[in-house]
Protein backbone atom coordinates (compact mmCIF):
# COMPACT_ATOMS: atom_id res chain seq x y z
CA UNK A 1 0.00 0.00 0.00
CA UNK A 2 2.96 2.28 -0.35
CA UNK A 3 2.62 5.44 -2.42
CA UNK A 4 5.11 7.59 -4.25
CA UNK A 5 5.05 11.29 -5.11
CA UNK A 6 6.95 10.90 -8.37
CA UNK A 7 5.30 11.61 -11.71
CA UNK A 8 6.63 11.64 -15.27
CA UNK A 9 8.70 14.37 -16.91
CA UNK A 10 6.10 15.17 -19.58
CA UNK A 11 3.53 15.93 -16.88
CA UNK A 12 6.02 18.23 -15.19
CA UNK A 13 6.67 20.06 -18.42
CA UNK A 14 2.94 20.26 -19.16
CA UNK A 15 2.29 21.89 -15.79
CA UNK A 16 5.11 24.39 -16.31
CA UNK A 17 3.74 25.42 -19.70
CA UNK A 18 0.17 25.66 -18.35
CA UNK A 19 1.40 28.20 -15.79
CA UNK A 20 3.31 30.35 -18.28
CA UNK A 21 1.81 33.84 -18.86
CA UNK A 22 -0.53 33.79 -21.83
CA UNK A 23 -0.48 30.00 -22.20
CA UNK A 24 -3.64 28.39 -23.65
CA UNK A 25 -2.53 24.90 -22.67
CA UNK A 26 -4.45 24.90 -19.38
CA UNK A 27 -7.75 25.42 -21.26
CA UNK A 28 -7.02 22.90 -24.02
CA UNK A 29 -9.50 20.36 -22.71
CA UNK A 30 -12.38 22.84 -22.61
CA UNK A 31 -11.35 24.15 -26.06
CA UNK A 32 -11.44 20.65 -27.58
CA UNK A 33 -14.37 20.00 -29.94
CA UNK A 34 -15.95 16.68 -29.02
CA UNK A 35 -18.46 14.86 -31.25
CA UNK A 36 -22.07 15.72 -30.38
CA UNK A 37 -23.12 12.64 -28.39
CA UNK A 38 -19.85 12.48 -26.47
CA UNK A 39 -20.06 16.21 -25.76
CA UNK A 40 -23.55 15.79 -24.32
CA UNK A 41 -22.38 12.88 -22.18
CA UNK A 42 -19.00 14.00 -20.93
CA UNK A 43 -18.25 17.68 -21.57
CA UNK A 44 -19.09 18.74 -18.01
CA UNK A 45 -17.08 15.92 -16.46
CA UNK A 46 -13.68 16.20 -18.11
CA UNK A 47 -10.40 16.45 -16.23
CA UNK A 48 -8.64 19.65 -17.37
CA UNK A 49 -5.69 17.70 -18.77
CA UNK A 50 -4.86 14.27 -20.20
CA UNK A 51 -2.61 11.79 -18.42
CA UNK A 52 0.81 10.76 -19.67
CA UNK A 53 2.81 7.56 -19.27
CA UNK A 54 5.90 6.21 -21.06
CA UNK A 55 4.89 4.07 -23.99
CA UNK A 56 7.30 1.28 -23.06
CA UNK A 57 5.80 1.08 -19.57
CA UNK A 58 2.23 0.93 -20.83
CA UNK A 59 3.01 -1.71 -23.42
CA UNK A 60 4.88 -3.86 -20.89
CA UNK A 61 1.89 -3.75 -18.60
CA UNK A 62 -0.48 -4.47 -21.48
CA UNK A 63 1.56 -7.57 -22.31
CA UNK A 64 1.25 -8.63 -18.67
CA UNK A 65 -2.51 -8.05 -18.78
CA UNK A 66 -2.83 -10.22 -21.88
CA UNK A 67 -0.77 -12.96 -20.24
CA UNK A 68 -2.98 -12.68 -17.16
CA UNK A 69 -6.09 -13.07 -19.35
CA UNK A 70 -4.80 -16.40 -20.63
CA UNK A 71 -3.89 -17.44 -17.08
CA UNK A 72 -7.38 -16.58 -15.79
CA UNK A 73 -9.16 -18.41 -18.60
CA UNK A 74 -7.07 -21.51 -17.80
CA UNK A 75 -8.21 -21.63 -14.14
CA UNK A 76 -11.05 -24.18 -14.49
CA UNK A 77 -8.69 -26.64 -16.16
CA UNK A 78 -5.65 -25.93 -13.96
CA UNK A 79 -7.28 -25.83 -10.56
CA UNK A 80 -10.40 -27.95 -10.95
CA UNK A 81 -9.53 -30.47 -13.67
CA UNK A 82 -12.01 -28.86 -16.06
CA UNK A 83 -14.89 -29.28 -13.59
CA UNK A 84 -16.81 -26.04 -14.11
CA UNK A 85 -19.31 -26.89 -11.39
CA UNK A 86 -16.50 -26.87 -8.81
CA UNK A 87 -15.02 -23.72 -10.34
CA UNK A 88 -18.35 -21.85 -10.17
CA UNK A 89 -18.96 -23.04 -6.61
CA UNK A 90 -15.56 -21.74 -5.54
CA UNK A 91 -16.38 -18.32 -7.02
CA UNK A 92 -19.83 -18.34 -5.37
CA UNK A 93 -21.61 -18.25 -8.73
CA UNK A 94 -25.10 -19.64 -8.10
CA UNK A 95 -26.46 -22.41 -10.33
CA UNK A 96 -28.84 -20.20 -12.31
CA UNK A 97 -26.13 -17.71 -13.22
CA UNK A 98 -23.64 -20.49 -13.89
CA UNK A 99 -26.08 -22.15 -16.30
CA UNK A 100 -26.60 -18.87 -18.14
CA UNK A 101 -22.85 -18.25 -18.42
CA UNK A 102 -22.35 -21.78 -19.80
CA UNK A 103 -25.39 -21.76 -22.07
CA UNK A 104 -23.20 -21.50 -25.19
CA UNK A 105 -20.56 -23.94 -24.01
CA UNK A 106 -17.39 -23.73 -21.94
CA UNK A 107 -14.94 -22.58 -24.62
CA UNK A 108 -12.62 -19.76 -23.57
CA UNK A 109 -13.88 -16.34 -24.65
CA UNK A 110 -12.04 -14.10 -27.12
CA UNK A 111 -9.46 -11.67 -25.77
CA UNK A 112 -11.58 -8.66 -24.93
CA UNK A 113 -11.88 -6.56 -21.81
CA UNK A 114 -10.67 -3.64 -19.74
CA UNK A 115 -8.08 -3.79 -16.98
CA UNK A 116 -8.60 -1.18 -14.26
CA UNK A 117 -5.40 -0.18 -12.49
CA UNK A 118 -3.62 2.40 -10.39
CA UNK A 119 -0.11 3.72 -10.84
CA UNK A 120 1.53 3.79 -7.41
CA UNK A 121 4.47 5.97 -8.46
CA UNK A 122 6.67 3.01 -9.38
CA UNK A 123 4.47 0.81 -11.55
CA UNK A 124 0.91 -0.10 -12.44
CA UNK A 125 -1.10 -2.48 -10.25
CA UNK A 126 -4.21 -4.19 -11.55
CA UNK A 127 -7.24 -3.81 -9.30
CA UNK A 128 -9.92 -5.44 -11.44
CA UNK A 129 -10.10 -7.12 -14.82
CA UNK A 130 -13.41 -6.66 -16.64
CA UNK A 131 -13.35 -9.66 -18.96
CA UNK A 132 -16.61 -8.90 -20.69
CA UNK A 133 -18.16 -6.76 -23.40
CA UNK A 134 -20.31 -4.57 -21.13
CA UNK A 135 -17.53 -1.98 -21.00
CA UNK A 136 -17.56 1.78 -20.60
CA UNK A 137 -14.95 4.20 -21.89
CA UNK A 138 -14.47 2.94 -25.43
CA UNK A 139 -15.91 6.17 -26.81
CA UNK A 140 -13.55 8.30 -24.70
CA UNK A 141 -10.26 6.46 -24.97
CA UNK A 142 -9.55 7.54 -28.55
CA UNK A 143 -11.80 10.52 -29.14
CA UNK A 144 -10.64 12.72 -26.27
CA UNK A 145 -6.99 12.53 -27.43
CA UNK A 146 -8.07 13.08 -31.03
CA UNK A 147 -10.03 16.19 -30.08
CA UNK A 148 -7.15 17.56 -28.01
CA UNK A 149 -4.76 17.24 -30.93
CA UNK A 150 -6.96 19.63 -32.92
CA UNK A 151 -6.39 22.37 -30.32
CA UNK A 152 -3.42 24.48 -31.44
CA UNK A 153 -1.77 24.80 -28.02
CA UNK A 154 -2.01 21.10 -27.28
CA UNK A 155 -1.14 19.96 -30.80
CA UNK A 156 2.11 21.92 -30.67
CA UNK A 157 2.95 20.49 -27.24
CA UNK A 158 2.18 16.96 -28.47
CA UNK A 159 4.43 17.35 -31.51
CA UNK A 160 7.35 18.59 -29.39
CA UNK A 161 7.06 15.64 -27.02
CA UNK A 162 6.18 13.04 -29.66
CA UNK A 163 2.96 12.02 -27.91
CA UNK A 164 0.95 9.12 -29.30
CA UNK A 165 -2.28 7.33 -28.46
CA UNK A 166 -4.04 4.19 -29.60
CA UNK A 167 -7.46 4.66 -31.19
CA UNK A 168 -9.61 2.29 -29.13
CA UNK A 169 -12.66 2.73 -31.36
CA UNK A 170 -10.73 1.52 -34.41
CA UNK A 171 -9.47 -1.51 -32.50
CA UNK A 172 -12.95 -2.43 -31.28
CA UNK A 173 -14.55 -1.88 -34.69
CA UNK A 174 -11.88 -4.12 -36.22
CA UNK A 175 -12.73 -6.84 -33.69
CA UNK A 176 -16.44 -6.54 -34.50
CA UNK A 177 -15.79 -6.69 -38.23
CA UNK A 178 -13.64 -9.80 -37.78
CA UNK A 179 -16.32 -11.41 -35.61
CA UNK A 180 -18.86 -10.72 -38.34
CA UNK A 181 -16.86 -12.38 -41.11
CA UNK A 182 -18.43 -15.73 -40.23
CA UNK A 183 -22.00 -14.59 -40.91
CA UNK A 184 -21.30 -11.72 -43.32
CA UNK A 185 -18.46 -12.91 -45.57
CA UNK A 186 -17.35 -10.32 -48.09
CA UNK A 187 -19.42 -7.47 -46.71
CA UNK A 188 -19.65 -5.12 -43.76
CA UNK A 189 -21.56 -6.67 -40.86
CA UNK A 190 -24.56 -5.00 -39.28
CA UNK A 191 -23.92 -4.64 -35.55
CA UNK A 192 -26.42 -4.12 -32.74
CA UNK A 193 -25.41 -3.14 -29.22
CA UNK A 194 -27.95 -4.72 -26.90
CA UNK A 195 -28.35 -3.65 -23.28
CA UNK A 196 -30.44 -5.35 -20.61
CA UNK A 197 -34.12 -4.63 -19.89
CA UNK A 198 -34.49 -0.94 -19.11
CA UNK A 199 -30.88 -0.30 -20.06
CA UNK A 200 -31.59 2.40 -22.59
CA UNK A 201 -33.29 4.52 -19.96
CA UNK A 202 -30.31 4.32 -17.60
CA UNK A 203 -27.39 4.02 -20.02
CA UNK A 204 -28.73 5.25 -23.35
CA UNK A 205 -26.47 8.33 -23.40
CA UNK A 206 -23.39 6.10 -23.13
CA UNK A 207 -24.53 3.81 -25.91
CA UNK A 208 -25.51 6.71 -28.20
CA UNK A 209 -21.96 7.97 -27.87
CA UNK A 210 -20.66 4.49 -28.75
CA UNK A 211 -23.03 4.37 -31.72
CA UNK A 212 -21.81 7.77 -32.91
CA UNK A 213 -18.21 6.51 -32.73
CA UNK A 214 -18.83 3.25 -34.55
CA UNK A 215 -20.79 4.92 -37.32
CA UNK A 216 -17.97 7.43 -37.79
CA UNK A 217 -15.74 4.40 -38.31
CA UNK A 218 -18.04 3.04 -41.01
CA UNK A 219 -19.99 0.36 -39.16
CA UNK A 220 -23.73 -0.03 -39.64
CA UNK A 221 -24.29 0.18 -35.88
CA UNK A 222 -27.56 0.14 -33.95
CA UNK A 223 -28.50 0.20 -30.26
CA UNK A 224 -31.37 -1.30 -28.31
CA UNK A 225 -32.34 -3.67 -25.53
CA UNK A 226 -32.23 -7.44 -25.46
CA UNK A 227 -36.02 -7.64 -25.65
CA UNK A 228 -36.15 -5.53 -28.82
CA UNK A 229 -34.81 -8.22 -31.15
CA UNK A 230 -37.08 -10.73 -32.86
CA UNK A 231 -36.58 -13.84 -34.94
CA UNK A 232 -37.84 -14.28 -38.52
CA UNK A 233 -37.03 -17.62 -40.13
CA UNK A 234 -33.82 -17.98 -38.13
CA UNK A 235 -32.58 -14.40 -38.65
CA UNK A 236 -32.56 -11.82 -35.86
CA UNK A 237 -33.95 -8.34 -36.47
CA UNK A 238 -33.77 -5.12 -34.48
CA UNK A 239 -36.84 -3.30 -35.74
CA UNK A 240 -36.66 -3.84 -39.50
CA UNK A 241 -32.87 -4.26 -39.55
CA UNK A 242 -31.33 -7.75 -39.86
CA UNK A 243 -28.44 -8.20 -37.42
CA UNK A 244 -25.13 -10.00 -37.96
CA UNK A 245 -23.22 -9.20 -34.75
CA UNK A 246 -24.52 -8.41 -31.28
CA UNK A 247 -22.24 -6.36 -29.07
CA UNK A 248 -23.43 -7.66 -25.72
CA UNK A 249 -23.75 -5.05 -23.01
CA UNK A 250 -26.45 -6.92 -21.10
CA UNK A 251 -25.08 -8.70 -18.04
CA UNK A 252 -25.87 -12.03 -16.44
CA UNK A 253 -27.28 -10.24 -13.40
CA UNK A 254 -29.62 -8.16 -15.57
CA UNK A 255 -31.02 -11.27 -17.23
CA UNK A 256 -31.37 -13.10 -13.92
CA UNK A 257 -33.22 -10.12 -12.48
CA UNK A 258 -36.07 -10.95 -14.90
CA UNK A 259 -38.38 -13.86 -14.00
CA UNK A 260 -38.35 -14.95 -17.66
CA UNK A 261 -34.78 -13.79 -18.36
CA UNK A 262 -33.69 -17.05 -19.98
CA UNK A 263 -36.61 -16.95 -22.40
CA UNK A 264 -35.75 -13.34 -23.21
CA UNK A 265 -32.24 -14.24 -24.43
CA UNK A 266 -32.96 -17.66 -25.90
CA UNK A 267 -33.62 -16.31 -29.44
CA UNK A 268 -30.16 -14.72 -29.35
CA UNK A 269 -28.53 -17.91 -28.09
CA UNK A 270 -30.40 -19.98 -30.67
CA UNK A 271 -29.26 -17.71 -33.51
CA UNK A 272 -25.68 -17.79 -32.21
CA UNK A 273 -25.72 -21.60 -32.08
CA UNK A 274 -27.17 -21.74 -35.60
CA UNK A 275 -24.47 -19.40 -36.92
CA UNK A 276 -26.84 -16.69 -38.15
CA UNK A 277 -25.57 -14.14 -35.62
CA UNK A 278 -22.42 -13.73 -33.54
CA UNK A 279 -22.79 -12.80 -29.87
CA UNK A 280 -19.78 -10.68 -28.90
CA UNK A 281 -18.74 -11.54 -26.33
CA UNK A 282 -20.35 -14.89 -25.49
CA UNK A 283 -21.71 -15.48 -22.01
CA UNK A 284 -18.58 -17.42 -21.01
CA UNK A 285 -16.75 -14.10 -20.60
CA UNK A 286 -18.66 -13.63 -17.36
CA UNK A 287 -17.09 -16.79 -15.96
CA UNK A 288 -13.76 -14.97 -15.84
CA UNK A 289 -14.64 -11.37 -14.95
CA UNK A 290 -15.44 -12.51 -11.41
CA UNK A 291 -13.10 -10.84 -8.90
CA UNK A 292 -12.62 -14.18 -7.21
CA UNK A 293 -10.41 -15.17 -10.16
CA UNK A 294 -7.80 -12.68 -8.95
CA UNK A 295 -7.86 -14.30 -5.52
CA UNK A 296 -7.28 -17.73 -7.08
CA UNK A 297 -4.15 -16.31 -8.68
CA UNK A 298 -2.93 -14.47 -5.60
CA UNK A 299 -3.64 -17.02 -2.85
CA UNK A 300 -0.58 -19.23 -2.05
CA UNK A 301 -2.87 -22.25 -1.60
CA UNK A 302 -3.07 -22.53 -5.37
CA UNK A 303 0.53 -21.67 -6.27
CA UNK A 304 1.57 -25.26 -6.98
CA UNK A 305 -0.57 -25.12 -10.13
CA UNK A 306 1.51 -22.34 -11.69
CA UNK A 307 5.03 -22.05 -13.07
CA UNK A 308 7.70 -19.83 -11.53
CA UNK A 309 7.26 -17.36 -14.40
CA UNK A 310 3.49 -17.27 -13.98
CA UNK A 311 3.82 -16.62 -10.24
CA UNK A 312 6.25 -13.80 -11.01
CA UNK A 313 3.65 -12.32 -13.38
CA UNK A 314 0.96 -12.47 -10.70
CA UNK A 315 3.26 -10.91 -8.12
CA UNK A 316 4.23 -8.15 -10.55
CA UNK A 317 0.67 -7.25 -11.57
CA UNK A 318 -1.65 -7.95 -8.63
CA UNK A 319 -1.84 -6.61 -5.09
CA UNK A 320 -2.49 -9.15 -2.30
CA UNK A 321 -6.02 -10.50 -2.91
CA UNK A 322 -8.01 -13.17 -1.03
CA UNK A 323 -11.50 -14.66 -1.28
CA UNK A 324 -13.82 -14.83 1.70
CA UNK A 325 -16.19 -17.75 1.97
CA UNK A 326 -14.81 -19.96 -0.78
CA UNK A 327 -15.82 -23.62 -0.66
CA UNK A 328 -12.28 -24.96 -0.23
CA UNK A 329 -10.92 -22.57 2.41
CA UNK A 330 -10.09 -24.37 5.64
CA UNK A 331 -8.44 -21.46 7.43
CA UNK A 332 -11.31 -18.96 7.15
CA UNK A 333 -11.11 -17.89 10.80
CA UNK A 334 -7.40 -17.11 10.44
CA UNK A 335 -8.02 -15.10 7.27
CA UNK A 336 -10.84 -13.13 8.85
CA UNK A 337 -8.64 -12.33 11.83
CA UNK A 338 -5.88 -11.11 9.52
CA UNK A 339 -8.39 -8.95 7.62
CA UNK A 340 -9.70 -7.46 10.85
CA UNK A 341 -6.18 -6.58 11.97
CA UNK A 342 -5.30 -5.07 8.60
CA UNK A 343 -8.49 -3.01 8.24
CA UNK A 344 -6.72 0.22 7.26
CA UNK A 345 -4.77 -1.59 4.52
CA UNK A 346 -7.64 -3.48 2.87
CA UNK A 347 -10.69 -2.94 0.67
CA UNK A 348 -13.61 -5.37 0.32
CA UNK A 349 -15.25 -5.98 -3.06
CA UNK A 350 -18.23 -8.21 -3.95
CA UNK A 351 -17.19 -10.85 -6.47
CA UNK A 352 -19.58 -10.02 -9.28
CA UNK A 353 -20.57 -6.37 -8.74
CA UNK A 354 -19.30 -3.56 -10.95
CA UNK A 355 -19.21 0.23 -11.02
CA UNK A 356 -18.03 0.42 -7.42
CA UNK A 357 -21.24 -1.15 -6.08
CA UNK A 358 -20.92 -2.76 -2.65
CA UNK A 359 -17.28 -1.81 -2.07
CA UNK A 360 -16.21 -1.16 1.52
CA UNK A 361 -12.87 0.57 2.18
CA UNK A 362 -11.42 -0.52 5.51
CA UNK A 363 -9.60 2.78 6.06
CA UNK A 364 -12.93 4.64 5.82
CA UNK A 365 -14.75 2.26 8.17
CA UNK A 366 -14.93 1.68 11.92
CA UNK A 367 -13.71 -1.58 13.43
CA UNK A 368 -17.27 -2.73 14.10
CA UNK A 369 -18.55 -1.81 10.62
CA UNK A 370 -15.54 -3.53 9.04
CA UNK A 371 -16.12 -6.69 11.10
CA UNK A 372 -19.75 -6.71 9.98
CA UNK A 373 -18.77 -6.12 6.31
CA UNK A 374 -16.33 -9.04 6.43
CA UNK A 375 -18.97 -11.34 7.87
CA UNK A 376 -21.54 -10.34 5.26
CA UNK A 377 -18.93 -10.54 2.50
CA UNK A 378 -17.98 -14.07 3.50
CA UNK A 379 -21.63 -15.10 3.31
CA UNK A 380 -22.27 -13.47 -0.07
CA UNK A 381 -18.91 -14.03 -1.76
CA UNK A 382 -16.33 -11.27 -1.96
CA UNK A 383 -12.63 -10.56 -2.11
CA UNK A 384 -10.43 -8.46 0.12
CA UNK A 385 -7.56 -6.70 -1.56
CA UNK A 386 -4.57 -4.75 -0.33
CA UNK A 387 -4.96 -1.03 -0.78
CA UNK A 388 -2.96 0.56 -3.58
CA UNK A 389 -2.40 4.28 -3.11
CA UNK A 390 -2.28 5.97 -6.53
CA UNK A 391 0.41 8.48 -7.27
CA UNK A 392 -0.76 12.11 -7.27
CA UNK A 393 -1.63 13.51 -10.68
CA UNK A 394 -1.14 17.30 -10.40
CA UNK A 395 -3.64 19.29 -12.45
CA UNK A 396 -3.81 23.03 -13.13
CA UNK A 397 -7.30 24.39 -12.55
CA UNK A 398 -7.92 26.55 -15.68
CA UNK A 399 -10.04 29.03 -13.69
CA UNK A 400 -7.89 29.57 -10.60
CA UNK A 401 -4.52 28.43 -12.02
CA UNK A 402 -4.01 26.52 -8.79
CA UNK A 403 -2.29 23.13 -8.95
CA UNK A 404 -4.27 20.38 -7.20
CA UNK A 405 -3.53 16.68 -6.84
CA UNK A 406 -5.90 14.09 -8.28
CA UNK A 407 -5.94 10.30 -8.07
CA UNK A 408 -6.46 8.38 -11.30
CA UNK A 409 -7.83 4.97 -12.20
CA UNK A 410 -6.54 3.91 -15.60
CA UNK A 411 -8.60 1.69 -17.90
CA UNK A 412 -6.57 -0.37 -20.38
CA UNK A 413 -8.42 -2.07 -23.23
CA UNK A 414 -7.42 -5.30 -24.96
CA UNK A 415 -8.86 -6.92 -28.09
CA UNK A 416 -7.74 -9.93 -30.15
CA UNK A 417 -5.13 -7.62 -31.72
CA UNK A 418 -3.61 -6.88 -28.30
CA UNK A 419 -3.29 -3.52 -26.57
CA UNK A 420 -6.22 -1.33 -27.64
CA UNK A 421 -5.69 1.97 -25.85
CA UNK A 422 -6.54 3.49 -22.50
CA UNK A 423 -8.47 6.23 -20.77
CA UNK A 424 -8.62 7.46 -17.20
CA UNK A 425 -11.06 8.42 -14.48
CA UNK A 426 -9.92 10.72 -11.67
CA UNK A 427 -10.98 12.14 -8.32
CA UNK A 428 -9.46 14.91 -6.22
CA UNK A 429 -6.89 13.16 -4.00
CA UNK A 430 -8.14 11.87 -0.66
CA UNK A 431 -11.83 12.38 -1.50
CA UNK A 432 -13.00 8.80 -2.05
CA UNK A 433 -12.02 5.16 -2.24
CA UNK A 434 -13.87 4.41 -5.49
CA UNK A 435 -12.99 6.31 -8.66
CA UNK A 436 -15.97 5.83 -10.93
CA UNK A 437 -18.37 8.01 -12.88
CA UNK A 438 -21.37 6.27 -11.34
CA UNK A 439 -19.86 5.92 -7.88
CA UNK A 440 -18.80 9.50 -7.19
CA UNK A 441 -20.18 12.68 -8.79
CA UNK A 442 -16.77 14.35 -8.53
CA UNK A 443 -15.19 11.79 -10.85
CA UNK A 444 -13.77 13.25 -14.06
CA UNK A 445 -12.72 11.54 -17.30
CA UNK A 446 -9.60 12.06 -19.37
CA UNK A 447 -7.63 10.72 -22.30
CA UNK A 448 -4.24 9.04 -22.11
CA UNK A 449 -1.15 9.81 -24.18
CA UNK A 450 1.95 7.65 -24.40
CA UNK A 451 5.27 9.43 -24.27
CA UNK A 452 8.18 8.29 -26.38
CA UNK A 453 11.03 9.64 -28.48
CA UNK A 454 9.73 7.50 -31.32
CA UNK A 455 6.32 5.85 -31.55
CA UNK A 456 6.25 2.10 -31.93
CA UNK A 457 4.45 0.86 -35.02
CA UNK A 458 1.09 -0.76 -34.43
CA UNK A 459 -2.54 -0.72 -35.48
CA UNK A 460 -4.46 2.29 -34.29
CA UNK A 461 -1.47 4.36 -33.21
CA UNK A 462 -1.82 8.07 -33.88
CA UNK A 463 1.19 10.36 -33.89
CA UNK A 464 2.34 13.68 -35.37
CA UNK A 465 3.60 13.71 -38.94
CA UNK A 466 4.80 17.32 -38.84
CA UNK A 467 4.40 20.45 -36.76
CA UNK A 468 4.68 24.20 -37.13
CA UNK A 469 5.10 26.49 -34.13
CA UNK A 470 1.84 28.25 -33.29
CA UNK A 471 -0.41 25.93 -35.26
CA UNK A 472 -1.71 22.43 -34.82
CA UNK A 473 0.29 19.68 -36.54
CA UNK A 474 -1.09 17.23 -39.02
CA UNK A 475 -1.74 13.79 -37.51
CA UNK A 476 -2.06 10.45 -39.16
CA UNK A 477 -3.01 6.93 -38.14
CA UNK A 478 -0.13 4.52 -38.63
Amino acid sequence: MKGNQMTDHVTQRYLEECLMPGSRLSTAMQDAKLPAALFELASQRLLPRPLFVPEAEMRRFANDVIALFHLITSLPRRLFGGDFDRYCAELRIDPRRAALMRSLGDASPPLYGRADMYHDGRCFKLLEFNIASELGGIDRAGRIPAALLEVDAFGTFAARHDLVYTDTGRQVSAALRRAGEIVAPGREPTVALLDGPGGMASSGAYWRSTQELMRELGLDFHIGEVGDVWDREGKLFLGTTPIDVILRTFSVDEICAEPDGEALVEPIFRAHRAGSVVLWTPMTSSLYGNKGCLALLSDPRWHSHFTVGELALVDRVLPWTRSLGGTSRLDEDQLLQECRERREELILKPNANYGGSGIVAGWETSDEAWRRALKEGAAAGCVVQERVIPRPEPVVDPRTRQVNDWWAAWGLFVTPDGYAGAYARALPAQTGAVIGVGANARTRTSGVFLTAKRAAAGAGLARPRSATTGSAPVFSIT
